[in-house]
């Protein structure tokens, strides 16, 4: 360890699809905000970044874009995402630091060196001195307080925006692990095809969002005495014209069956691969289910149902992968091996 490691400023990053959180050891979550910029169109010059830029999302002028530069996971746009990543990092520590700071990020299993690479690349040209990575569900699981050097089984499934990352963790490593490319982002994109196709109406990002949120849920239960509805609006493809219909929880859940099919696919194909000691632990302790998509009403339920492994909703799935990098940054010695 140099003099440098010892006086640098420790920030942990969760470098999401949907939205980036920023950690600072010793001051907790400084920043979450919208993976979302706003740029002027052919120039590049920043309108806005972050929260502001998420507000402008499909309500821009023709000479303004707004670009999420991370997509499923991993980074899209090399030039954006470093200058999003620089805006956070100035704006977590708000003075001008001598020493850079070393940054701990989180990011999806299983992506390739090049990917990681350009994560790497994209901190230190955002002013980190150093940038180390560790594997999202390994971050998750230390901010849910596992003890991942224990010698049992954990499995821990985050559903972000862009991947659900399914691993299961012993002895302080990922034993099996698999990172799908499916996760809320596209739900919500199944939530548009579904007016499309069922309604001949064109709804935006932000409405199937919402819709997602306040009437979705995976599974029916019969205890439900009549059907949740909203109101959603939206432009008729046959007459242009704006367009309002009521719709029932039911069609949302039609609508995103085939993404949450998925998801349960990937975490049954995980099972089937994890050794039979640790497999018998899970069983007993369960999995642990992290991320925003661990707030889909009842998908844990049916996770459960599916796979006959008990399912516990994490205590903070939003917070609980950049609470772990801040962990991480904290006794990096410890976590050394993860690295």
């Amino acid at each position: 360890m140099s003099f440098f490691d010892g006086v640098s400023k420790k920030i942990g990053i969760d470098l999401g699809t949907a939205n980036t959180l920023v950690f600072m050891k010793g001051k907790g979550i400084l920043i979450n905000e919208p993976s979302v910029v706003a740029l002027k169109r052919g120039t590049n010059e920043i309108i806005a970044i972050g929260l502001e830029a998420k507000e402008m999302l499909e309500k821009t002028p023709i000479d303004i874009v707004t670009i999420r530069p991370l997509k499923d996971g991993v980074i899209a746009d090399f030039e954006i995402t470093r200058i999003m990543l620089k805006y956070f990092i100035k704006k977590a520590l708000k003075t001008f630091q001598i020493v850079k700071p070393i940054i701990v990020i989180g990011i999806p299993s299983k992506v390739t060196s090049v990917e990681k690479r350009a994560v790497e690349e994209a901190a230190v040209s955002a002013g980190a001195r150093k940038a180390i990575l560790i594997e999202e569900p390994v971050a998750a699981a230390i901010g849910e307080g596992i003890d991942i050097y224990e010698p049992v089984g954990n499995m821990v499934v985050d559903v972000g925006g862009g991947t659900t990352d399914t691993a299961v963790i012993s002895l302080g490593g990922i034993v099996t692990s698999e990172s799908l490319k499916i996760a809320g982002d596209k739900m919500d994109e199944a939530i548009q095809y579904y007016f499309r196709y069922h309604y001949n109406m064109m709804i935006g990002i932000k409405t199937a969002e919402r819709t997602k949120i306040t009437i979705g849920d995976a599974m029916h239960d019969e205890e439900d005495a009549e059907p949740a509805c909203m109101d959603v609006t939206g432009r008729d493809l046959v007459t242009g014209l704006p367009k309002k219909i009521n719709v029932k929880d039911y069609e949302i859940r039609e609508a995103m069956s085939e993404p949450i099919v998925a998801i349960i696919g990937s975490i049954r194909r995980v099972l089937e691969i994890t050794p039979p000691e640790l497999a018998a632990d899970i069983l007993t302790r369960g999995l642990t289910l992290t991320g925003g998509g661990a707030l889909l009403k009842r998908l844990d339920k049916l996770i459960s149902k599916e796979t006959g492994v008990p399912v516990r909703i994490s205590a903070d799935p939003l917070d609980c992968v950049v609470k772990g990098t801040g962990i991480v940054c904290g006794d990096i010695h410890k976590y050394n091996n993860m690295f």
